[in-house]
């Protein structure tokens, strides 16, 4: 698993410096180690300033989903509260939706197996995939996304770009910022529907 923690956060966040704003800081997805959120570490190599933040989202909700999904047994994880998707879902297609729409802002058409992940979302509820798989498949969309931003420049985020079949005339800048608050949105929608799963009888 990829970790991106800036070492002198550790410190930081066991000093007495930020004890009036103790959001700032998480348990490590990694040990038990508290840690400053994303967006306070360090700037990632290689990447333009204007997508640090974007970073820092794909970052969180891999830390996030992780802390969030640890232990859970495999009826927790396709419960579908009140209707509501299941964890599970949420992490399939978080992981297919963010390759997908990583590869729409470069301007590439889905390849077959992306299109296959897609269908396979519609299914996921009955074919109900274990958590070590989706963990996997979800850490390996989140840190890959991570990576296709770098080489990106402000420059070249205003060119122009078409989405899905439809060809809705975007942005890459504009795509990758949805790509990352989409991830941020199902992040948050896995830790409620995990802390609900767990304690609701």
């Amino acid at each position: 698993m990829a970790s991106y923690a800036d070492p002198l956060c550790s410190d930081l966040c066991c000093s007495n410096e930020l004890t009036d704003i103790p959001h700032l800081c998480r348990l490590s997805a990694i040990g038990s180690n508290m840690t400053l959120e994303p967006w306070l570490r360090s700037p990632l190599p290689d990447i333009a300033d204007e997508l640090q933040p974007v970073a820092a989202m794909f970052i969180a909700a891999k830390e996030d989903i992780i802390r969030a999904v640890d232990g859970l047994e495999h009826a927790e994880l396709w419960t579908r509260v009140n209707g509501a998707a299941s964890i599970g879902f949420h992490m399939i297609h978080l992981a297919g939706a963010t390759d997908r729409l990583m590869s729409y802002a470069e301007g590439e058409p889905l390849t077959d197996a992306q299109k296959a992940d897609l269908a396979a979302e519609r299914d996921a509820d009955e074919q109900r995939p274990l958590l070590d798989v989706l963990t996997e498949k979800l850490e390996h969309a989140l840190d890959h996304a991570v990576k296709r931003l770098e080489g990106i420049t402000s420059d070249d985020l205003a060119t122009a770009r078409e989405l899905g079949r439809a060809k809705v005339p975007t942005t890459m800048r504009a795509l990758i910022l949805h790509t990352g608050e989409h991830a941020s949105r199902h992040a948050g929608q896995i830790v409620t529907t995990s802390k609900f799963v767990r304690h609701h009888d």
